[in-house]
């Protein structure tokens, strides 16, 4: 499929996509969150794809969140019912989503990658919710998910600030998983997706289901006492079957994904 304001690669079952506007460091505007919306549906519809990498064109900017400027001129603000980039309100997401930092990931950009399930940065990475410094505030996620993920203390030095936080402190803080040098971001979070793609695609549905909604529960006593649809699934499915011969048998696994 063609986009105007994104690219979107397959490799096998992996979807790469990159948000692609380096002249404005791929800040959103609404007709490029609405690409991003239907992108990720798309994600979701496929049966063929179970992974997919996102990540920003250029060596400057994942993404510098929303375009202010675009905003500034008097046109209207929107986003697509499943969030900023089409992520950050996507809360039933079933396929991983691996962020690929290769720049600055400001405002509605990091909250883009807070949404991913693995952030990988290249070194010259810079991370920030800086809304308060322009009368905004990170609404779009990010003051829910940063605090969650990194600790509250942790957070709101970050929050409360608008400070420029680099990779090597992210990972430090904790929301990075990697840290790579500049311009392998993108070759390093594939690697990571094709290390979900040795799964089973039913047993990934179901971590990502059940470790999401654990946090929704006060004690872990609640969290997993809690039923959980996806766990039914699994039990039931043909990939809880291959699993365990094809260990027996020594082989590589079929996953079926069902």
């Amino acid at each position: 499929m063609e986009f105007q304001f994104n690219k979107v690669e397959r490799e096998g079952r992996m979807l790469i996509v990159t948000m692609n506007r380096p002249e404005r460091m791929n800040a959103l505007h609404p007709m490029a969150n609405a690409e991003l919306g239907a992108i990720f549906d798309m994600l979701e519809a496929d049966d063929n794809l179970w992974v997919a990498v996102l990540t920003g064109a250029g060596d400057r900017a994942f993404s510098a969140g929303n375009d202010l400027v675009y905003q500034a001129e008097g046109n209207p603000k929107w986003y697509p019912p499943m969030g900023f980039g089409g992520l950050t309100n996507r809360t039933n997401r079933t396929k991983p989503v691996v962020a690929a930092v290769n720049g600055v990931a400001m405002g509605g950009g990091f909250e883009i990658a807070l949404a991913c399930d693995i952030i990988v940065a290249s070194e010259n990475a810079r991370f920030a919710l800086p809304e308060p410094k322009v009368g905004l505030a990170a609404l779009a996620g990010g003051l829910h998910r940063l605090p969650r993920q990194i600790g509250l203390k942790q957070a709101m030095g970050m929050i409360l600030t608008g400070r420029h936080v680099p990779a090597a402190e992210g990972k430090e803080l904790g929301f990075v998983n990697e840290v790579v040098p500049q311009g392998e971001a993108l070759d390093a979070a594939k690697k990571w997706a094709e290390q979900i793609l040795a799964a089973s695609p039913v047993s990934i549905r179901t971590s990502l289901d059940v470790a999401r909604r654990g946090l929704e529960h006060a004690s872990l006593t609640e969290a997993m006492d809690a039923h959980y649809d996806s766990v039914d699934v699994l039990r039931g499915s043909e990939d809880a079957v291959e699993g365990p011969l094809a260990f027996a048998e020594k082989r590589a696994p079929n996953w079926k994904g069902r």
